[in-house]
């Protein structure tokens, strides 16, 4: 008896684990899409241990050095402080992907819930929950972000916040189709037949069915979510000084780009880079996860 129900434990989880080993050889045969994860894990690691061999403190100023092109001492220049602009770069690393999956964790959450109450439950609380995300989507992301900030104050973790909220209504909205496809499949009329509760079907049944196309869209939304920041941060209303975060850093770098360009080029191409990894990484997942990609 014990081997049968070891044997069936077994079946299952190979029958979990199959399509998303399957997933990964499909995700692994595209070399873009193992590209961008490169440049995503190369910004992790340096986020989580650049600082320990970056070669000055962030805010360590120098003025007798100030707008240093790069050079043996100063790899990526300084700016209109003396410091030293490839140490604020890498710390500034931790504050984007800190903002970019934070903001993306709260939006999947939120849009997560009320997606899955919106599409299992229908009527009326369908009704109010999608007409909330048409007014929200109906506003530009950027200018409703810019409005949230505005309300509660400019900092980086008001621009976290704003992100997380102008990003809710794209999960909701995917996680609300997702449900109402999955809710009429056969496995799911027969739960509730047998007197199965609402709660244990959409989190035990319909959320992880739905999470592929959420997992995609999470990926591509961390590259919105670290362009946002670094729009909010230029505009002076997201990290203040003296945080190196990059959008702060090319704002105060608008004045010298004329005389001294690395100080806006190098935190432009931190962001590019970033942005083109998650972004390269998000369709390739996107490939291997749909089912109607492949060949």
């Amino acid at each position: 008896m014990a081997n049968t129900v070891a044997g069936k434990n077994d079946a299952e989880l190979q029958q979990v684990a199959g399509p998303w080993k399957e997933a990964w050889r499909g995700f692994r045969k595209s070399k873009v899409a193992v590209v961008g994860m490169g440049i995503v894990i190369f910004f992790i690691l340096l986020a989580i241990f650049g600082p320990l061999l970056t070669p000055q403190g962030i805010n360590e100023q120098n003025l007798s050095q100030r707008l240093m092109p790069p050079s043996a001492d100063h790899w990526m220049g300084t700016d209109d402080f003396g410091r030293d602009i490839l140490s604020r770069i890498v710390y500034g690393a931790r504050i984007s992907l800190w903002v970019g999956f934070l903001a993306v964790v709260g939006s999947v959450v939120v849009g997560s819930i009320l997606g899955i109450l919106a599409g299992y439950y229908g009527k009326w609380v369908d009704t109010i929950i999608s007409r909330i995300f048409d007014i929200m989507l109906a506003f530009p992301s950027i200018l409703l972000a810019i409005a949230v900030v505005s309300v509660l104050g400019p900092s980086l973790r008001n621009a976290l916040i704003a992100i997380a909220i102008i990003n809710v209504p794209n999960f909701g909205r995917l996680i609300r189709s997702k449900v109402l496809s999955i809710k009429e499949d056969e496995y799911i009329m027969s739960a509730k037949a047998i007197g199965m509760k609402d709660n244990r079907i959409l989190f035990s049944h319909i959320l992880p069915n739905s999470m592929a196309p959420v997992i995609v869209q999470g990926t591509l939304a961390i590259a919105t979510a670290i362009i946002e920041a670094a729009a909010l941060g230029f505009l002076g209303l997201g990290a203040q000084a003296p945080s190196p975060e990059w959008g702060k850093m090319l704002a105060d770098s608008r004045s010298y780009l004329t005389n001294a360009p690395w100080t806006m080029i190098f935190p432009g191409i931190a962001i590019m880079l970033t942005v083109l990894g998650f972004n390269l990484m998000g369709d390739g997942l996107r490939d291997a996860l749909d089912p109607r990609m492949k060949s």
